[in-house]
This record gives C-alpha cells, structure tokens and sequence, in this order.
C-alpha cells in the first residue's frame, strides 16, 4: 500500500486511493488530525445604544486612602526610630531632624536679651535674631526652658510645641511695624484692634444666663444649689466691670450683654465703643499682642484688658498698687473665663481629657501673657 504522501493528486487538491484488489481509486480529503477545524464565528446581535462603557478605574478615595495609609506607616515607623534614638542619648532622629544643641542659656547683648542654643542664636521668620527687652529677664529665661524641652529641630517647625517663641515673634513684628510707620499703625495692628473688637459685644464676662425657672416638685436637678448662675456670673463680673470703668475707662457704660429674660445680646454704648477701641489703639506692641492672645485665651475683651493692666508695668499708673486685695493672677482669669462650665461640671461631671485639659490650656495661655507682658518684678 502506498503513503498518502506518495498517492497522486487530482487538480483540485484531492488525494486519489487507489484499491489493491479492485485497482480503483477512490477520492479522500485530506487533512490534519491533530487539530480540529476552526468554528465558525458567532456574531452577537447589538442591543446597547450609544458608545460602549469606559473601563472601570480605581476610585479616588480608595487612591488617597491607600497614600494616606503608607504615609502613615512611613510616619509611625519614622517616629520609632527617633524615640528609639532620644532613648539611645543621640538626640533623636535622622541628621536633618536631630536635635543639633546640647545647651540652652539667655545671652545679655546691648540690644536686649537673646536666647542661644549653644553658640547660635534663636531667629525669626525674618532671619533676624529674636531679641527681647532687658526689662523682661523672666520672658527670656521661659524661652529658653521652652527650646530646651524640644528633643529634635524638626519640632521647632511645629507652632503648638513652641507657643512662648510664637507670641514674642508677634509682639517683634508688631514692633518693627510701627517702626516703619512712624507709629501711625499699621496692617497687623490694625487687624488686632478689629478682631478683639468684635468681642466686646458678646463679652463672655457680661453673657449672663437668664433667671432659671424653679423646677417642678420630683423633677430638682441639684437640690444643694441655692445660688443661680446668672447671680454667680454677676458676682463675679461686677468688680472687674467697676475696676475698668474707675481706673482704666473712666466714665465708660458697660452694660450687660443679655437680659433676665431674653437670648438676643445687645451692643454696648456707640461711646463706650469708640473710648475702648481709642485706648487699644494706642497700647504698646507687647501689651497688644498679649492682650490679643488673653482675649482668644477667654473669648472676653473685659477679662483680658483687667488681667493686661494688672501685670504690665506700662500700664502701672492704671492700678492701685496699694490695695489690700492682692493681684488679679492668672486663677482669677480662668475662674472667670471658665465661669459657666465650671458650674456644669459641678452638676453633671467632667468630660475625661476634655473639660480638664482646657482649663490648663486657659492657664497656660494667660500665663504666657503675664509673662509676655511683665517685668522684673512678675
């Protein structure tokens, strides 16, 4: 029998098989058996109008959550190994971040104080050396405690870490400011007397609650109270309101933000206005920026101008040295600032790490203006 290979082909591309027996050739198609024949194509019939659906893509929010995670991880990782390092005594961090001095101390220069870490002087955003008036030694030496507690340079790139470097550097601008003006004021001045302005009608000294309604028989919430809010609040602003309008504002109005019975705060007096913002215009550069800081400190204008006149030797003339009562100090401030939460939390608890932690951080604050604005004798 002969191959296939060798069996003739017709004109049409047939194998010819030719039978031994009978000699007669039979016609095959030839083909390959390892692979069966394409199928045919199926076409689908269209039924979607308009363009096809674009490819779907990842969302934005998974994109920026997953960046925000791994800047996280890298962020945590980082911080391990600068506690890692502070633990160690290297001072922290990488080369960049470490903390690069060993030693904090004032610097009596004949301009003023300056606070040096080792042999380099602190400076400002404007690349000049922070320098604070001899008159305030206990400013300087608080400065320097601040940057000695710092355990690498890169929290002083952090503004909550290094508030007391924060508020000179305000007070300074302020001062080169009405250098360059002449003393006629300037922008920064300017937008502190508008801003603590705007809190002399809602003075949080003179937003006294109104008269409480006794509470029907089973339903007291404090039977031990028998005094109102509003009466403690009035208690406590009548002295401070009596001190400003005799020694500070003589003459002035000042009048009660809210009534007995209403929640719609009233403006005080158009003259009472124009006499206060006259004599804040015209405080010293320090006594502003701390009288800034003192009015955000205890959302009130009254309490930071009482506790301002009290401390700052510019502003001596203002008080009576001889008075038997002692200071207004920084409690005094709080107490008064805090007035209204305070009496809550007596009735219904403090909130953990909320309640408490603000009447430290009002502390801290009004301390920073006492020192800020004191002298020698703080």
């Amino acid at each position: 029998m002969k191959r296939i290979s060798q069996l003739p082909i017709s004109e049409s591309g047939l194998a010819l098989r030719i039978c031994p027996r009978h000699q007669t050739a039979s016609i095959f198609t030839q083909r390959n058996f390892h692979a069966p024949p394409a199928p045919h194509a199926t076409v689908a019939p269209i039924t979607a109008t308009g363009p096809p659906p674009n490819p779907p893509t990842p969302s934005a929010h998974h994109a920026d959550a997953r960046v925000a995670r791994r800047r996280k991880q890298a962020e945590l990782l980082k911080r391990g190994q600068d506690l890692r390092s502070v633990a160690a005594g290297k001072g922290g961090g990488s080369a960049k971040t470490k903390r690069f001095w060993k030693h904090v101390h004032v610097h009596h220069v004949d301009e003023g104080l300056q606070v040096h870490l080792d042999t380099r002087p602190i400076r400002r955003v404007s690349k000049e050396i922070l320098t604070i008036p001899a008159s305030k030694p206990h400013l300087a030496t608080a400065l320097a405690l601040e940057w000695d507690l710092l355990v690498s340079a890169q929290q002083a790139l952090r503004h909550h870490l290094i508030p007391l470097t924060s508020l000179i550097s305000r007070a300074l601008d302020i001062v080169d400011e009405d250098k360059a003006t002449g003393g006629a004021g300037g922008t920064i001045r300017t937008g502190i007397v508008d801003t603590v302005m705007r809190y002399l009608d809602t003075d949080s000294l003179l937003c006294w609650a109104p008269e409480a309604v006794p509470d029907p028989p089973g339903y007291e919430t404090h039977v031990g109270r028998t005094e109102s809010l509003r009466s403690i609040q009035r208690r406590t602003a009548q002295p401070i309101i009596s001190f400003l309008t005799e020694k500070v504002w003589p003459g002035v109005e000042i009048v009660p933000v809210l009534d007995s019975d209403s929640i719609v705060p009233k403006s005080q007096p158009q003259m009472t206005k124009d006499v206060v913002r006259g004599w804040i215009t015209a405080l010293p550069a320090f006594e502003l920026a701390g009288l800034e800081r003192a009015v955000l400190a205890g959302k009130g204008l009254l309490l930071a101008v009482r506790l301002l006149v009290e401390w700052s030797p510019e502003l001596k003339h203002l008080r009576n040295e001889q008075s038997a009562e002692g200071k207004f100090g920084i409690e005094d401030a709080a107490r008064a600032a805090s007035l209204e939460v305070d009496w809550q939390t007596g009735m219904w608890g403090e909130v953990e790490d909320t309640h408490d932690v603000d009447k430290e951080d009002v502390r801290r604050q009004f301390g920073s203006v006492v020192l800020l604005v004191g002298g020698e004798d703080v």
